[in-house]
């Protein structure tokens, strides 16, 4: 009997943790998003083919030239810079060059599933330029005790808590792509803030700019590899070049390797746990101009 009893208690307690901490989890998460408006930066070629800004998480206006990108097979992508008035939100050269680097890595590896990568400076079909043009720094503090509460809680009930919706950073870039002759074939004007549910907290001013980056080089490579605007989730499963250079192995092309390999396994336990991008990231290789 007290065995039984002692298991209808725990059972219930473990109940009743669950029924407190669900809601509390859905609360924080309703509030946990930071709001990073569309700003063009002046860098594009042209805004006039825009068309109006969509999204929710993610905001963006895009023109596409479908007809015009599907003989492409070649691609150069240039070191992503930053807008002046982004980059004096973040102190240090070598963050700013990390999320440069951290974008332009991800947007090479997510375009080599349909074009071939060369070098940048190399004659190419296509050369892709992209620029920073705002950035929500992160509280660092908030991203400590966040990481904190989160993991804490994960571990002492059945459900955790989301990241604290204070804190938050954000990102904004635009970037185009022309052809040989300087014609504009695609450009996004994009931004996005990190929210409680999506983005782990890392303790790093751009703790959360590094993560967003990833985000916006997969909207954008899907918007020149379809040719045309995409619609809804990308629900296909990566491939297998992307996969084996997520885990930090070889590039389909050595061109990506000029942006270095990402931290892999490595890198998505410290994420997990709060630790900033820099004690993973390894140092870009191509001098990045800001």
């Amino acid at each position: 009997m007290r065995s039984n009893r002692f298991t209808s208690s725990f059972s219930n307690r473990v109940s009743r943790a669950f029924s407190l901490a669900l809601p509390l989890a859905l609360a924080v998460a309703a509030g946990g998003c930071s709001t990073v408006p569309l700003k063009e930066g002046g860098t594009l070629t042209s805004y006039s083919h825009l068309g109006p800004a969509k999204g929710k998480l993610s905001k963006s206006r895009v023109y596409v030239d479908g007809l015009s990108l599907a003989p492409i097979k070649t691609v150069a992508i240039e070191p992503t810079s930053f807008a002046f008035s982004a980059a004096t939100r973040v102190k240090s050269p070598g963050d700013r060059a990390m999320v440069s680097n951290a974008l332009d890595r991800a947007l090479c590896i997510s375009l080599s599933d349909r074009y071939q990568i060369v070098a940048s400076g190399e004659p190419a079909d296509l050369t892709i330029r992209s620029v920073v043009t705002d950035i929500v720094p992160t509280n660092k503090t908030m991203a400590g005790v966040s990481t904190v509460v989160t993991v804490g809680t994960g571990l002492a009930l059945p459900v955790g808590v989301p990241r604290l919706p204070v804190g938050l950073g954000g990102l904004a870039v635009e970037a185009e792509a022309v052809d040989r002759s300087g014609a504009q074939r695609a450009a996004m004007v994009w931004a996005r803030g990190a929210n409680s549910l999506q983005n782990n907290p890392r303790v790093s001013e751009v703790g959360d700019a590094y993560g967003l980056a990833g985000k916006f080089s997969s909207d954008f490579s899907r918007l020149l590899i379809a040719g045309k605007e995409p619609k809804g989730l990308d629900l296909r499963l990566p491939s297998r070049q992307r996969m084996k250079s997520w885990l930090g192995g070889k590039p389909k092309y050595v061109a990506c390797d000029a942006f270095g390999r990402e931290p892999g396994l490595v890198g998505m336990v410290a994420a997990k746990y709060g630790a900033p991008p820099q004690w993973t990231e390894k140092k870009p290789k191509p001098a990045a101009a800001y």
